[in-house]
């Protein structure tokens, strides 16, 4: 339940005459991990491509252009005959190019008029208040022309300088168009850079700036509904040919993979010599694969591991389905080195456990739930589904804890009394239960369990729960040192934590008078022989980190400050809506509506704070407080050599 699965190293032999056979045979079977090679003095060589890379690899370049260009996601698709999609390939493949070049050259000449149009509307409007043909802002030997801005009407200075001017201004734009002798060109320059006036450029076409404004927002018109139909037929390319894309390209990348092989592999003249890892379990199916394929001329054989080979040795999970989608979680981390045990079947256990203590609400937990379900059914994405399956675990948790709890988004279910009086609950007549009166603090566990009248109780048994949890590490880690280093460093590095606490405990409870007086002199003695240990087993270090078993458990009380801070929010949200805004049995207006708005509101930002912080702090206490203590991880993924087919069948 926590091991890896083994992995053998395996060495795949055999001539060139029948290498395209095995790979071929390798990529079928998707066992095998190749391991890279690296040219050495050993004489050997990596290895060519298949002769059709090229060919392969420009069609498969072609086809993904046009997926992205058209958009085509990944869907799901009844699977095509890959005899079939090659037999097609070319022919349609050409046919689909062609027709994607009309209509994009089509629609890049549309856009590329639009935008021109775009560019000289910028440069017209400033003269749309002007009613003068453009042919007459040039062309003049004896007059001379300024067009351009200015803050504020010159004619009077303009007057001042020549009676013989003509003078346009629109006070809207600021836009000046100005005619004056040449000769008087000089002084009307001087006293136009008094006003501030920037110049404009004449646009290089002819009309009135008014009528040719109207000429290009109708033929804008046009173009844009002539490149929305393009858009349409291109879209409907992307509908016929879809499937097609699809299919090619995993075809293609299949293709390509195997055609690239070589270069991973070492050769000589005549033969070939495929290095890599496989499950145990699999290397008799290895070993099958190949020489049918290749009828017996290929040798396949399993190699002694060394341990340089253990350093490198590709990982793959062997967990129960159940408790596979907490891989996920493990990735986050790292992955565990080979020796190392998998804690994932652990995860799957504390994560929803620590979860569903933190928010142990039914009103969120179904909602969470309906949410993580519906993203599960509309998203296929195999990397979404393991996370919905993840938050399903923990809102089936939160749903538990929250029957326990009593708790319907910050409603407490059950009517409690206390000394201020009768709390009322949302279920009229169920009242809480008194069990038993709790060791800790003089507080009453009652069913459902007010958490908000439990506090100390709550925060004694989350830092205990804290102690199991770390101690389980503990032993973990007692399993891992004896796996790599041997028995005597297991006792020493790991055992000696276990010893320590175990001297505390007993010297504890002695001091308390639960156990005879001289408990507490064997809790010392039993305390500083596990304190030798720790010392001897890893040095100055152990004994610095003694404080942090303190700490460590005292993390875990942040499930019941976490999980408070939830309650508060939710209730105060409800006393908002229901109390200070809309009081039940008054009339129904307005202030009713506003109440719900407030209500939904608040509670949908507290949904998604109860995804993000009762995770967070979850995450916190495996990856900090519970590996920390016996996990070491950088294993790398099992990544065998091979292609899962979602669109093609052989």
């Amino acid at each position: 339940m926590l091991e890896l699965k083994q992995m053998s190293r395996a060495v795949i032999v055999g001539h060139k005459s029948i290498f395209e056979e095995t790979v071929d045979a390798l990529h079928k079977a998707n066992l095998f991990q190749i391991e890279d090679f690296n040219e050495d003095d050993s004489g050997l060589l990596i290895g060519r491509p298949f002769e059709n890379v090229d060919e392969v690899s420009k069609k498969l370049i072609k086809i993904r252009s046009i997926a992205n260009l058209l958009g085509v996601k990944d869907t799901e698709s009844k699977k095509k005959d890959t005899s079939a999609v090659l037999s097609s390939l070319d022919s349609t493949l050409e046919k689909l190019d062609s027709e994607l070049d009309v209509k994009t050259e089509k629609k890049n000449k549309l856009e590329s008029e639009l935008k021109d149009l775009e560019s000289l509307k910028k440069e017209l409007v400033p003269f749309a208040g002007i009613s003068i043909d453009l042919d007459y802002y040039r062309g003049y030997k004896n007059l001379a022309v300024f067009t351009g801005y200015v803050s504020e009407d010159i004619e009077s200075a303009v007057s001042g300088i020549t009676s013989s001017y003509d003078m346009s201004y629109d006070p809207k734009e600021g836009t000046l168009v100005l005619f004056v002798p040449v000769e008087k060109s000089a002084e009307v320059t001087d006293m136009l850079a008094k006003y501030g006036f920037r110049e404009l450029r004449v646009p290089d076409v002819s009309g009135v700036p008014k009528d040719l404004l109207s000429e290009i927002d109708s033929r804008e018109s046009g173009l844009m509904e002539q490149i929305e139909s393009i858009d349409a037929e291109i879209e409907s390319l992307k509908g016929k040919y879809a499937d097609f894309i699809l299919a090619s390209n995993e075809v293609l990348s299949i293709e390509a993979q195997k055609s690239e092989a070589p270069l991973r592999v070492a050769t000589s003249e005549s033969t070939f010599l495929i290095d890599g890892w496989i499950p145990d379990e699999d290397f008799d199916e290895l070993k099958n694969v190949v020489y049918e394929a290749t009828n017996g001329r290929a040798f396949v054989s399993r190699q002694e591991m060394t341990e340089e080979d253990e350093k490198a040795v590709p990982i793959e999970y062997d967990n129960p389905k159940v408790a596979s989608p907490f891989e996920e979680i493990m990735d986050l981390y790292a992955r565990p080195r080979y020796k190392e045990l998998d804690p994932t079947t652990l995860i799957f256990i504390s994560f929803p456990l620590f979860y569903g203590m933190i928010l142990g609400d039914i009103g969120y937990a179904l909602i969470l739930l309906a949410l993580a379900v519906g993203i599960k059914k509309a998203i296929s994405s195999e990397a979404i589904k393991p996370l919905m399956n993840v938050l399903i675990y923990c809102q089936v948790s939160t749903l538990i804890f929250g029957i326990l709890y009593g708790e319907f988004l910050g409603f407490p279910l059950a009517s409690l009394h206390t000394d201020h009086g009768m709390e009322e609950g949302l279920i009229k007549g169920f009242e809480t239960i008194n069990l038993f009166a709790s060791p800790v603090g003089g507080e009453m566990i009652t069913y459902p369990v007010h958490r908000t009248h439990l506090v100390m109780t709550m925060i004694v048994f989350t830092a205990l729960l804290g102690l199991v949890h770390i101690n389980i590490g503990y032993m973990l880690g007692f399993i891992n040192e004896n796996r790599k280093h041997g028995m005597s460093a297991a006792i020493l590095e790991k055992g000696s934590w276990i010893v320590i606490e175990a001297g505390l405990l007993i010297a504890i409870l002695g001091y308390a008078a639960l156990l005879p007086s001289m408990a507490t002199y064997l809790g010392v003695v039993v305390f500083l022989a596990g304190f030798v240990m720790l010392l001897k087993g890893e040095g100055i270090k152990g004994p610095i980190e003694l404080p942090s078993l303190l700490s460590n458990s005292l993390s875990y009380t942040r499930i019941i400050a976490v999980g408070l801070s939830s309650i508060y929010i939710a209730s105060t949200v409800n006393l908002i809506a229901f109390e200070m805004i809309w009081e039940p049995g008054t009339q129904i207006g307005g202030m009713t509506i506003f109440a719900i708005i407030v209500f939904l509101f608040g509670h949908a930002l507290n949904t998604v704070l109860s995804i993000i912080a009762p995770g967070l702090h979850s995450l916190r206490l495996q990856y900090v407080e519970f590996f920390g203590k016996f996990y070491e991880g950088g294993g790398r993924k099992y990544d065998p050599f091979g292609y899962i087919r979602k669109y093609t069948e052989e």
